[in-house]
This record gives C-alpha cells, structure tokens and sequence, in this order.
C-alpha cells in the first residue's frame, strides 16, 4: 500500500519516533513523504521514502495530486493545531481530499497508531479493491 507522510516542524519528532517503532510495518510498503519529512525519516529509519517537495516549495501540492489520482491508501499528517499557522489551509485541503476519496488519514499519534496497526492486521486491504472499482 502507498501511505504518504507529513510532519510540519513542530512535529518532525514526533513522526521520527513514530516511523522507528513501525519500521518494521511501514518496511512493507511504499512510503511518501514531503521533503524534509522524508528526508529525516530516512535517516532515523533507513527506510526508502519516495521525497516530494518540501510542502511549502510544492510537495502538498504533489502530495494532493497523488490523492486525487487515488494513489495513496493512508495518510498521516502530524500537525500542531495548537499553533496558528499560515499553511492551515494546505492542512485542511489535504484531510479534505482524504475524505473526498475515502483516504483514512490520521492527524495525531493516537489516530496513527491506529490505522498503522489496522494496516498489520490487513483492514485496509478493503482500498485495493476500491481502487480496482474506481478504475
């Protein structure tokens, strides 16, 4: 499964960490990410990360092309809601398109660990046949 990755910067550590402890599941499939997001999970993780833009050069908008194409099974978007920030709408056009096309997407740890461990157990197997029927 393709499952996208984005980490604005107040959360870069924390998507690290998260990536470490589910290197092993994310090893099993494709992952993209924006580009310092990607970037730094490839260093922590060793794994191999296709690299966007980095998001405020371009990459949520490749990141958004590839929902629309339905290309991305999973995504996860650690952001600080907490922090007002000028990308807020990036932010929302991206949950947005998830929903538009039946994306699960996770927005903090909580919500990731779930779906990453739904994906171990295969409940996400059901987007493959989805995207045979959207074909």
């Amino acid at each position: 499964m393709n499952i996208g990755i984005i980490a604005h910067n107040s959360k870069k550590s924390l998507i690290e960490d998260f990536c470490i402890a589910y290197k092993g599941i994310l090893a099993r499939h494709e992952i993209y990410a924006t580009g310092t997001t990607g970037r730094r999970i490839e260093e922590v993780t060793s794994l191999h990360i296709h690299k966007f833009l980095a998001g405020g050069l371009g990459g949520d908008k490749q990141f958004t092309e590839m929902i629309e194409r339905n290309d991305m099974d999973m995504v996860i978007f650690f952001y600080n809601p907490a922090i007002p920030s000028p990308r807020e709408p990036d932010v929302m056009k991206i949950v947005r398109c998830c929903d538009q096309y039946n994306i699960p997407v996770a927005t903090n740890i909580a919500t990731a660990e779930m779906l990453i461990m739904g994906l171990d157990r295969g409940d996400l197997d059901w987007r493959i046949q989805y995207k045979e029927d959207m074909e």
